[in-house]
């Protein structure tokens, strides 16, 4: 288990990626607005600076900002 507060998980067959916020489940992000809208709900209202840092973030499973078929 990661002790990364943030993880975007691999691409889904049909497009986005879940993620998680310290264990829970935000829903699925197509894009990253999508994902910048989970962390801000998660109380990190100014994430945009966090997704490339990986103490913050993990993207596993797939390069960093893709999330599969449009």
């Amino acid at each position: 288990m990661s002790d990364t507060p943030i993880v975007v998980h691999r691409p889904s067959g049909t497009g986005g990626r879940r993620v998680t916020v310290r264990g829970r489940i935000m829903g699925l992000a197509h894009n990253d607005d999508h994902l910048i809208e989970f962390l801000r709900l998660a109380g990190l209202p100014d994430a945009w600076e966090l997704l490339d840092d990986p103490s913050w973030v993990e993207w596993q499973g797939g390069q960093p900002h893709e999330y599969g078929p449009e």
